[in-house]
């Protein structure tokens, strides 16, 4: 709860049910730290109306010091507010504000402004203007601003000039890169992060009308997947602010896995790229598993298109639709709150649907207009927005499912009837669906379901991500399965998407039971006892949680371009010292290595690269960028320090793009001056691996970038779909420039890391630990199975399987032979 004064609201109703259900949707929006709303609806006897006493009490429960805002609904309203004035003290009176603003738009819009801290003037003029967008998209054209001579303290008192005045339209474009796109999670998050700006923002696709970036399902409806140009454009006092918060979180992709702007994943390992047959069962999460089907259907009885409301109770109705839809969305909040890590994220991003406003006005405008049912209104909808993202194909097809389930739990929680669910059983079962939704997935306990197996779905669903998390074995993609009887035996292999109906004692045999991966506990060691580090790769302070959840053992690349990008020009060094000191506070005592910025090529800073390299990637990027502006670096280099001072995490620095030991020598120098005792650099260029052995004894460490190592080894773009073959991590050439650098680090005594995507496969990183890595950074949800990978092996066997690999004359044989050594 915020502790400085804030702008109370009261909401004055005839109805108590409509002020509730309005008090609901508008706390859905702040639901962190919500102003104080009070509730002034219905007269003393429990009848339609309204009572200035009650009004003069809520205003009373609403002051938090800083004044109150009152929303009316209509006619007698504004008459019993108006006297209820005449009971408060003059004084008192003055602080208090009646505002002629649509009801649940001007609530919904002010109990967001107060949540923030706005004056009393402000959220009066951001409850006025709520209905402006609505307005405009329909034509209406703009909203009668109230008179501004009223007088204050007890009339619709006009906001100053300037507090509706602001800086020009910001707009921005970015290209979506995670592989997802902007799904339910991603569009959640963003309208969370816009509800704390003054600004109206909108985000809008080629051919598609600008969507509003408070609502979630209008970003989803935009079908913007990874690849697609997306337009901010944001007005208002922070305006500038909003659209750049925007841009950085899909710029980071929403903590998912990211794709080159060519379309290939940075994240691709090869099993699962071998995988992903058409037609086929495809196996989404490891196990191998014996057990009895329990089959679970998503049954809805389709609500009658024919019946009709009376206009009379249209209201009632409306009333009805909204509380079932909040009450959805309240069931699912709570759901996540007794979860962590993706399965809480996954459950919230579900319910931010069945709380979405644009859904709301949607539905409820289908039972105002047409005197639709709530039930068939919202299976219109939501069955609309389901065939979008179907028609959008990919993994927005994948993502149809949760759509749909909302939309049944909706319709139960009106009808009155048993919400979709798990059936339960007593006896462990393997749970067999059309597919499965987020509420689904979540709520399934290990303990009894052995594994899931699904008829639609692909490697992105929801099942499979969820199933990873829990350590079930999961099949996806199993047409016809759901024909199975209840009870039939099967035999399920989540690797190799295998399903056996009732196998034999002989297939039986071969289960090997759950696999589950609980978080990493670490420290990282061979078989042997030889120590490997595993670190994370964090690309800004919210990805820290996962890190620390899946237990990393501190931080192997911290990228922090997220402090530079879309700025006009360099952030000062105390806003870079508060963004580091919250990725270094989550990691006390441990390893936190940062990457100087990497800007250049794919990531271009007005302020310090040039827009016009006829080859960006052989251009002036990352440390090469010191040659045009050294004070860049040097402030920043200031502001680690300054950071890395005020906590406790072991802090080191790297810079990247190092070509030569003369770049090797002015870099440490660098560092060494702003007080930074650990320096070292990132081999990323031929060049630099050659003269490993030079390089090593300048600085105190090295950190090996295989994505780019690759991109000039093979001297083929990574971003070039055409040429993703060339940058196989497993291609032979690459692996001896690796074999290089690691000798050079055993002959030298000097750590050698590695933190490009290749460390975060479970099959590769024996590899690298026998080529001479000593430490491994991945994305943080691979941690577990690296580290459970390297925990099996002899230190002697990953060097056997590096020298056969490293022989080969292709990735397909090198993968294959190192296989086979590691088998044993």
């Amino acid at each position: 709860m915020s502790s400085s004064p804030r702008v109370g609201l009261v909401v004055v109703s005839h109805s108590p049910a409509l002020a509730a259900a309005a008090v609901a949707l508008a706390s859905e929006m702040v639901a962190s730290d919500p102003p104080s709303i009070a509730i002034a609806a219905g007269t003393p006897e429990g009848e339609t109306g309204t009572d200035a006493a009650r009004i003069a009490e809520a205003i009373g429960e609403a002051e938090e010091g800083a004044g109150v805002v009152v929303l009316m609904d209509l006619g007698s309203a504004v008459m019993s507010a108006e006297l209820a004035l005449e009971f408060l003290d003059p004084d008192a009176a003055q602080s208090v504000r009646l505002v002629a603003a649509p009801f649940v738009e001007g609530l919904m819009a002010a109990a967001v402004r107060a949540a923030g801290g706005a004056s009393l003037d402000e959220v009066v003029a951001e409850a006025r203007a709520a209905l402006s967008p609505k307005s405009q998209h329909l034509g209406a054209g703009e909203p009668e601003a109230a008179p501004d001579d009223a007088p204050a303290g007890g009339s619709t008192e006009a906001a100053p000039a300037d507090a509706l005045a602001g800086p020009p339209p910001a707009v921005a474009d970015v290209i979506v890169r995670n592989v997802g796109g902007l799904h339910a999670r991603p569009a959640a998050v963003i309208a969370g992060a816009v509800a704390a700006f003054d600004a109206a923002v909108t985000l809008s696709v080629p051919g598609k009308a600008p969507a509003s970036a408070a609502s979630p399902i209008g970003i989803a409806i935009l079908i913007a997947t990874a690849g697609t140009a997306v337009r901010i454009a944001a007005s208002g006092r922070q305006a500038a602010e909003a659209v750049k918060s925007v841009r950085a979180l899909i710029e980071e992709g929403f903590g998912e896995e990211l794709v080159d702007a060519g379309g290939a994943p940075h994240e691709p390992p090869p099993s699962t790229r071998e995988l992903r047959v058409v037609g086929q069962p495809l196996g989404v999460s490891s196990g191998r598993v014996v057990g009895p089907v329990v089959v679970m259907t998503h049954d809805v009885i389709e609500p009658d298109g024919g019946a009709r409301i009376a206009p009379e109770e249209r209201t009632a109705a409306r009333d009805r639709l909204r509380r079932a839809m909040l009450q959805v969305a309240r069931t699912m909040h709570a759901q996540a709150d007794r979860l962590g890590g993706q399965r809480r994220e996954v459950l919230e991003a579900t319910a931010a649907i069945a709380a979405d406003p644009a859904l709301h006005a949607a539905a409820e405008a289908h039972v105002r207009d047409e005197g639709l049912t709530p039930e068939r209104a919202v299976w219109i909808e939501l069955g609309r927005t389901a065939a979008q993202y179907r028609e959008a194909g990919g993994r927005f097809a994948e993502r149809a499912t949760d759509i749909i389930d909302v939309r049944d739990r909706i319709i139960a929680a009106l009808t009155g009837v048993e919400p979709p669910g798990v059936p339960e059983r007593e006896h462990p079962f393997i749970l067999v669906a059309d597919d499965l939704a987020p509420a689904d997935t979540v709520g399934l306990d290990p303990a009894r379901c052995l594994a899931i197996v699904t008829e639609q779905g692909g490697p992105t669903s929801h099942t499979a991500i969820l199933a990873r998390e829990l350590g079930l074995p999961a099949v996806v993609g199993a047409a016809g399965v759901t024909a199975l009887a209840e009870g039939t035996v099967l035999l399920v292999d989540g690797d190799t998407g295998e399903i056996i109906e009732q196998p034999t004692e002989e297939q039986r045999a071969t289960a090997t039971g759950v696999v589950t991966l609980p978080p990493w506990q670490g420290p990282a060691r061979t078989a042997d006892g030889h120590r490997v580090i595993l670190g994370a790769n964090v690309g800004a302070p919210r990805d820290t949680r996962r890190a620390v959840e899946r237990g990393a053992e501190g931080v192997g690349l911290f990228r922090t371009e997220f402090c530079f990008l879309d700025r006009q020009s360099e952030p000062g060094i105390d806003d870079q010292v508060a963004a580091y000191r919250e990725v270094f506070a989550a990691f006390p005592g441990q390893k936190v290595i940062v990457r100087t910025l990497d800007a250049g090529s794919d990531k271009p800073l007005p302020f310090l690269t040039a827009d016009d390299e006829p080859n960006p990637a052989l251009g002036v990027r990352g440390f090469r960028t010191a040659r045009r502006d050294g004070a860049v670096l040097d402030n920043q280099l200031l502001a680690i320090a300054r950071a890395a001072d005020a906590e406790s995490a072991e802090v080191q620095v790297m810079a990247p793009m190092i070509a030569t030991v003369q770049e090797a020598e002015d870099f440490v120098q660098r560092a060494r001056a702003a007080g930074i005792p650990s320096v070292g650099v990132m081999i990323e260029t031929p060049s630099a691996a050659m003269v490993a052995d030079e390089l090593m004894r300048v600085v105190d460490f090295v950190s090996i970038g295989t994505n780019d190592l690759s991109q000039y080894t093979m001297a083929a773009d990574r971003q070039s779909g055409e040429l993703a073959a060339l940058a196989d991590p497993w291609q032979p050439a690459l692996l001896r420039m690796i074999r290089l650098i690691g000798e050079a680090g055993e002959r030298t005594a000097t750590p050698v890391g590695i933190c490009g995507e290749s460390a975060a496969d479970p099959a590769l990183a024996p590899v690298l630990v026998g080529l001479g890595v000593t430490s491994l950074s991945m994305s943080a949800r691979a941690v577990t199975a690296v580290g459970t990978a390297l925990s099996a092996l002899p230190l002697s066997r990953c060097r056997d399987a590096a020298a056969a690999a490293c022989a080969a004359l292709d990735p397909a044989r090198a993968r294959a032979a190192a296989a086979a050594v590691l088998a044993g």
